[in-house]
């Protein structure tokens, strides 16, 4: 028997990097485990990447390219694709054509496109969605040390004796790294942790000290602690003398706060800003690491330097254990901004407004046509093309119909786009559906060529499956395009490692230490080397000796002076914003959004996984009981949430773990898996001045109740129609799919049952039960077990969800099994695993209730009969609430 081939690649998901082992099984499956000998994570996976194996199925993939709905070649589909792009030019000019990429394609697909782009059609109309996620750090670095640097690497959020957390819930969105923080904490007790953040979360709940900042009031709570830090005699004047400028009128700036306005500012109360200035102050070794909490804000940018600003200022940047770090949210969100994925950036690090810099990459591209502005960034791409300057669009890797803010007006641009190209993994997505050229791309897994870390470490990624059907990688078609545009020489790449190769001699071109972005080490690099590439951090210069972990303890700063800048933040710009307010049964409340533990963006990869949707099955709407109050809701109803956007329908989960005047919803739900619930139609396409990034999490919203009719459950072996249903959520689940779902009217049965997609009632065994109003009980069985069950009411559904679903994938049948499906509920004698807990090991609350009750006192002790939080690590703060009495499960 031949021996199973073994690939070492990189996870897919956020931005920690991780390395995968992936082995091909003989019966086709895919085995993923974490890759020990990988610096980012040393074997460990969460539990979107230790599912991995079971995303990689065809049925939802896009295998051959079509024009206008119908199946094309690759060269009908490329020559039009060209074709439509010089005649825009040619017509209206370069401006009037743009791409849209994505920080999930690699940074070779990234450079083809950047290139082609920048370089060739002569316009900097190229974005990407990571502006939606880090531009704001870009923004914040370039402003204080001349480049897009991050100075820190992963071992100092080990190596530190303070971190302070702002705007990260790194327990469910970075958890590896949350797991080697919690390692380093068993062996050096000592280590504080500090939470900043609105809402309470699994990294609050193991935090030392968790600061509920009011909303945007990050500013004001780290001008508060710079002028704390000079007060406390903390400052070090010899790096702020040697290595900055700028730091008086810093100062001076943060020195017009008062407590009171800062206490006002930060909802925090004197005491709890005290207790955290004096913790930084007193402690060298700390790491500010910060995310998306921070970037997406009018203030982002602001927010960014008011952190640097505290860390120049004490010179803890550069060292072991110590500095501000910005973690992304994306695989590739650092490649993409290397190669110049944003619009008001050059490759390898280097600035369209720059002369020198210009015509530096215009030489080595030897570039006939070099963008000479700045292009359009994506809220402002987006809206260009809604006016019409847009004439055509290339849309490679991301759903904005979706993710965009306004995603309402975002699709109608789409709509009315004259060309649009779009290439894609999946069939159906939100934003496919508009696209003129459709192009199948290869899928993680197919795909070869690097990925950059949120520490600067490139990994590869390898290829461990054939590309299916007429799948091709991103670069090549990007490629392809320029040649029949007539740019051949320049396009003319034999593979990816050729791409990787250009990418490096480019970062090293006339560089000499002058820029911070070097891999020129690898400039000469083979193909066979390029296979066997191992994680490396930059730079990576081809001469001289660097420390590749941390960047700037001695200064060395970008800017032309060597220095770096501290940015003074007035006052008057950041005082807090309007309050908001309630009246009876209309509540107006703040919209927070993010990710929630087992869910990636909008699902088109962890949408195949059932165990990654058991934790969490239908979109939510987390609200605190006041304001639950005064909307007039109650735990599981059906609100609407409306801004003057658009309006969704979302399960309310009553919690007091969300602040009043707040509220937060996950933005991870499209059209293919919920009706009325994506979440971005809502938020205000407001921007940071400096970054363009959008605000995403501050919008205001109304809150009411959904008044509907009939409320449901069901499991079918079959994918459910949400079509025509007001809410409703379907999800993968082991046999078939769960479906939660309510309608304002009167749903008959025989609509009901068309839905559910339900065999007729001539087939199969039917078992039915009626009672007053919409209370409907149906199910039916065929040979080879359970086909499908619904349960209706009035009001919301009272069951075991998880016992359903367990019994549509059942084998073995008793009377006793079939009796309890209408019932809703199992006996007393048939085991229920409850709401899972644990992804990873599918471990439920009742398994995990009944060993606390059985004697498990603590987290470990539990982790020993069950298994619960021995992966990943992201359910072990549940389960200590479950041990504390305060658990709650978002969505059962």
């Amino acid at each position: 028997m031949q021996e199973a081939r073994v690939v070492k690649t990189t996870c897919p998901y956020c931005g920690v990097g991780c390395g995968v082992l992936a082995t091909q099984m003989e019966d086709g499956s895919v085995e993923v485990k974490g890759d020990p000998d990988h610096p980012s994570n040393f074997g460990k996976l969460c539990s979107k990447g230790a599912a991995l194996g079971e995303t990689l199925g065809l049925e939802t993939r896009l295998l051959f390219p079509q024009i206008r709905g119908k199946r094309a070649s690759w060269d009908d589909a490329l020559s039009l694709v060209a074709d439509r792009f010089s005649s825009a030019i040619r017509q209206y000019g370069p401006d009037s054509v743009a791409f849209y990429v994505s920080g999930q394609i690699l940074t070779e697909d990234y450079y083809v496109a950047n290139k082609l782009m920048k370089g060739f059609l002569g316009s900097a109309n190229i974005d990407t969605n990571s502006r939606l996620c880090m531009a704001s750090s870009v923004a914040g670095h370039k402003r204080a040390f001349g480049a897009d640097t991050v100075p820190c690497s992963y071992e100092d959020l080990e190596d530190a004796d303070l971190l302070v957390l702002v705007g990260s819930n790194l327990a469910w969105c970075h958890p590896v790294l949350q797991r080697r923080i919690e390692d380093a904490r068993k062996s050096r007790p000592h280590m504080k942790v500090v939470v900043i953040d609105p809402r309470e979360t699994a990294s609050s709940d193991g935090a030392d000290l968790h600061l509920a900042i009011a909303p945007d009031g990050d500013v004001a709570l780290f001008s508060g602690l710079l002028a704390y830090l000079s007060k406390a005699g903390v400052v070090n004047h010899e790096y702020v003398r040697d290595h900055t400028a700028g730091f008086v009128e810093a100062l001076n700036e943060a020195q017009r706060w008062e407590e009171a306005s800062l206490v006002e500012a930060t909802g925090l109360s004197a005491g709890q800003l005290h207790q955290f200035y004096d913790l930084f102050a007193r402690t060298s070794k700390t790491v500010t690491l910060y995310s998306q909490g921070v970037n997406q804000s009018v203030s982002g940018t602001d927010k960014v330097n008011a952190i640097l600003n505290c860390h120049l200022a004490t010179g803890r940047i550069g060292q072991n254990g110590m500095g501000p770090f910005s973690i992304t949210g994306q695989p590739n969100a650092m490649g993409g901004r290397e190669v110049g994925g944003l619009a008001n950036t050059l490759a390898a690090h280097m600035e369209l407004d720059n002369t020198e810099h210009r015509s530096l990459v215009k030489q080595f591209w030897k570039a006939p046509a070099l963008a000479p502005k700045q292009g359009m960034k994506a809220v402002e791409l987006f809206d260009a093309v809604a006016s019409g300057r847009i004439k055509a669009l290339w849309i490679m890797g991301t759903n904005p119909a979706d993710s965009l803010p306004n995603a309402g007006k975002v699709e109608a641009a789409l709509a009315s786009c004259p060309f649009v190209v779009v290439s894609e993994v999946v069939k159906q997505t939100d934003t496919s559906r508009h696209a003129h050229v459709l192009l199948p791309s290869a899928a993680w897994g197919e795909k070869s060529g690097t990925v950059t870390n949120s520490e600067r470490r490139i990994s590869r990624q390898r290829p461990f499956l054939p590309m299916p059907g007429e799948a091709k990688p991103d670069y090549w078609q990007f490629a392809q395009v320029a040649r029949r545009m007539g740019f051949r020489q320049a396009f003319d790449y034999g593979g990816p490692d050729a791409v990787f190769r250009e990418h490096a001699t480019l970062s090293s071109f006339a560089n000499a230490g002058a820029r911070d972005f070097d891999i020129g080490a690898y400039a000469d690099i083979t193909a066979e080397a390029y296979a066997e590439l191992s994680p490396f951090q930059w730079p990576a210069p081809s001469e001289g000796n660097v420390n590749p972990r941390h960047f700037f303890a001695e200064g060395g700063f970008y800017h032309a002076d060597k220095k770096a800048r501290f940015i003074p933040l007035k006052r008057k710009d950041h005082l807090p914003a309007r309050k908001s307010g309630q009246t009876k049964y209309a509540s107006t409340v703040r919209l927070n959004t993010g990710r929630i533990r087992d869910q990636w963006h909008t699902m088109s990869r962890t949408g195949l996984s059932a165990r990654l949707s058991a934790h969490s099955a239908e979109p939510f709407l987390e609200i605190s009981p006041q304001d639950a109050e005064d909307a007039g809701l109650q735990q599981a109803d059906i609100a609407q949430v409306t801004s003057p956007h658009g309006s969704v329908l979302l399960r309310v989960v009553v919690t007091s773990r969300q602040k009043t005047g707040a509220v937060f919803a996950p933005l991870h739900w499209t059209d293919q898996f919920a009706t009325n619930a994506r979440i971005d139609r809502l938020v205000t396409a407001d921007l940071d001045p400096f970054s363009g990034q959008p605000a995403y999490k501050h919008t205001d919203v109304s809150i009411s109740p959904f008044n509907a009719v009939v409320y449901g459950f069901a499991v079918t072996r079959n994918k459910p129609s949400l079509k025509g249903l007001d809410y409703a959520a379907a999800v993968r689940c082991d046999g078939g799919w769960r479906m939660d779902f309510a309608h304002g009217s009167y749903l008959d049965q025989s609509a009901l049952l068309k839905h559910l997609r339900a065999p007729q009632k001539n087939s199969g065994h039917w078992s039915e039960y009626r009672q007053s109003g919409d209370a409907y009980r149906a199910a039916c069985f065929d040979e080879d077990g359970l086909v499908v069950a619904c349960l209706t009411s009035a009001k919301p559904v009272s069951l075991s969800r998880s016992h359903l679903v367990s019994l549509l994938a059942k084998e073995e049948w008793s009377q006793q099994d079939r009796l309890s499906v209408l019932a809703g509920f199992p006996s007393a004698t048939q085991p229920s695993k409850g709401a899972i807990v644990c992804a990873c090991m599918n471990v439920g609350v009742n398994e995990i209730g009944k060993a606390i009750a059985e004697g498990a006192h603590c987290v470990d002790s539990v982790a020993e009969i069950t298994m619960a939080g021995t992966n990943c690590g992201s359910c072990r703060t549940e389960i200590e609430r479950m041990l504390h009495g305060q658990f709650q499960q978002a969505a059962q």
